[in-house]
């Protein structure tokens, strides 16, 4: 059995200065990144901040949008419409999915339902329109009376 730990992305491994060099900027400016809300780095039971890669990979990119000429209020709300993008695109990547599988069911019902017809669907107009014109000659019958005898004498 394998006692290592399995690693993740956002497991915080990185201390402060190790998370600037790795993102090209300088610990003072995390620091302000936190103040304002771009970055939630985890703390350790001493309160020592800890970054993931995936933090990284958020560094990363408020750095490329403010190498841009975006501000830092900016940046915020583009990595809010982002997140929301991304969550969009989950929900319509699951609707997607769940759209299919109904579909497959409304498909397998619809086969299920003509096989077990008695009159296959496809031929319903055609014996409605069939029973129709039996219908009405039947009361095109009923109609005609027969003329009562003539007496010519």
């Amino acid at each position: 059995m394998d006692d290592k730990k399995t690693y993740s992305r956002s497991q915080a491994i990185y201390v402060i200065s190790v998370a600037a060099e790795l993102a090209g900027v300088h610990p003072q400016t995390l620091r302000v990144y936190e103040r304002k809300g771009l970055l939630q780095p985890q703390r350790t039971a001493g309160n020592t901040r800890r970054y993931s890669d995936r933090d990284i990979e958020v560094l990363r990119r408020i750095q490329e949008l403010t190498q841009e000429g975006m501000n830092l209020a900016g940046v915020m709300r583009i990595m809010e419409l982002e997140l929301e993008i991304a969550a969009l695109n989950e929900r319509y990547e699951k609707a997607t999915s769940q759209l299919e599988v109904s579909l497959a069911r409304l498909e397998e019902f619809a086969s299920e339902r003509e096989r077990m017809a008695l009159v296959p669907f496809k031929d319903v107009r055609r014996v409605r329109r069939a029973m129709k014109s039996d219908a009405l000659e039947e009361a095109g019958r009923r109609r005609t009376f027969p003329s009562p005898p003539v007496d010519l004498t």
